[in-house]
């Protein structure tokens, strides 16, 4: 079946909508996304693209706009000039009372957290914690009112590859408050795990993470009801017999009844990292991603799929891919692979 995003098509159930993957052919590597009522917000990656870590939104997890930036700046003079391989990596979006919280690894100076109680308005940025080779972080603010912080690390940078840590911080996210412990190592059975998203559910902590590699791998989960460990692990997601390779780092959102959605990224080399919508079940305590299509009892993504959440509402957002350059500002598409520098670009508007 061939259908658009937003297609319908009639059933002997009535019309049903359906979407075609990927939801955004569009480089939006790492995303993660989170619910907040009715409406999604999802961050990806920007390396030294500022403004950096892209903000979307959505109300049907189909159709996204962008939104805002949650990065003006880095505070640091060598994004002065363009550091290709550096800057915002793989970011989380976490909300907790009143405060959305993304936290950005740079991989050269640290963990920084960006705030903001509105996702449209302008966000602060702080360090939460000066490192070298840590990435991928993701809080969590459990039951008991103790905060934590899963995070992986770069090869790159520090020489350790295929483990996950997890550490104590403030609930407000400036402090870390206890030592690192290394909560799984994947060296056998998950090589370069990486990008850890941490969620509760039935007295369990779960750690959703892609390990493998970026352009083959798989989508592991992690499970223990421990937050320490130790940790059973499951592959619940690859690509089998279809097309979307290596599907990688994403986010889970809950949509109730046992149902769920997990957003990830596929590698397509020069087009970027695109952007994929899977449906997702539990079963027996564990996420099954996508459908099971060649009998090895592992999900496989899916191509065309019916709407996991059926709402009219937002069916217009889009993604800007032009600018008429019409105004007196550039359009909120545009980045720059340093710090722009305002009074050239008031120039080149004049």
């Amino acid at each position: 079946m061939a259908v658009e995003n937003g297609g319908s098509v009639n059933t002997p159930n009535g019309e049903e909508y359906f979407y075609q993957n990927p939801i955004l052919h569009a480089d939006y590597s790492d995303p993660d996304v989170i619910r907040d009522g009715d409406d999604f917000y999802m961050v990806a990656s920007s390396f030294t693209y500022l403004p950096g870590v892209p903000l979307l939104h959505s109300r049907d997890l189909v159709h996204w706009e962008l939104i805002n930036y949650c990065v003006e700046q880095l505070p640091f003079s060598r994004y002065d000039q363009p550091a290709h391989g550096c800057g915002c990596w793989a970011p989380s979006i976490r909300k907790h009372g009143e405060m959305f919280y993304v936290f950005i690894p740079l991989p050269d100076e640290g963990i920084f957290v960006a705030t903001a109680k509105d996702p449209y308005g302008k966000w602060s940025l702080h360090c939460l914690k000066e490192s070298y080779g840590w990435i991928d972080p993701c809080p969590f603010w459990d039951e008991d009112g103790k905060t934590y912080m899963v995070f992986a690390y770069a090869k790159s940078r520090c020489g350790i590859k295929h483990r996950l840590s997890i550490c104590e911080i403030s609930s407000d996210a400036t402090k870390i408050l206890s030592e690192p412990v290394t909560v799984y190592d994947g060296t056998l059975r998950n090589p370069t795990i990486e990008g850890p998203k941490l969620y509760k559910r039935n007295g369990y902590y779960y750690i959703f993470a892609p390990a493998g590699g970026v352009p083959q791998g798989w989508q592991t989960v992690l499970r223990s009801q421990n937050i320490y460990g130790p940790y059973e692990s499951k592959i619940v997601m690859h690509q089998g017999n279809t097309k979307i390779n290596g599907p990688h780092q994403g986010g889970y959102v809950d949509l109730g009844n046992e149902r769920g959605a997990f957003i990830h990224f596929q590698d397509r080399g020069p087009y970027g990292r695109i952007i994929h919508l899977q449906p997702l079940d539990w079963k027996d305590d564990w996420p099954f991603i996508g459908v099971e299509q060649n009998g090895d009892g592992i999900g496989e993504p899916v191509e065309v799929w019916n709407y996991l959440i059926q709402s009219k509402n937002g069916i217009d957002f889009k993604i800007p891919t032009d600018d008429e350059f019409d105004g007196a500002n550039l359009g909120i598409q545009w980045q720059w692979q340093a710090h722009r520098k305002k009074e050239k670009l008031s120039a080149l508007i004049q």
